[in-house]
């Protein structure tokens, strides 16, 4: 299964799951990272951490550790 870690520059997924074993899972949710969103890759950093996503219209920062929790279809 992909997680939006792996997602490519401008690549779109739909949220499939929150692995909710990660430290971060309660703070993804309430970003507004939920089952069923769609999901796009917007830009990396240099080394590729953080990523930045759009999600719901809003862009957000988050580490890649944190994006692979997010699990896609």
């Amino acid at each position: 299964m992909r997680t939006a870690a792996e997602l490519n520059y401008r690549e779109k997924g739909i949220i499939s799951e929150i692995d909710p074993s990660h430290p971060s899972s309660k703070r993804i949710l309430e970003h507004g990272f939920t089952p069923g969103q769609i999901i796009e890759l917007m830009c990396k950093s240099t080394f590729n951490d953080p990523i930045a996503v759009s999600i719901r219209g809003t862009l957000i920062a988050i580490r890649k550790s944190e994006a692979g929790c997010i699990k896609l279809k």
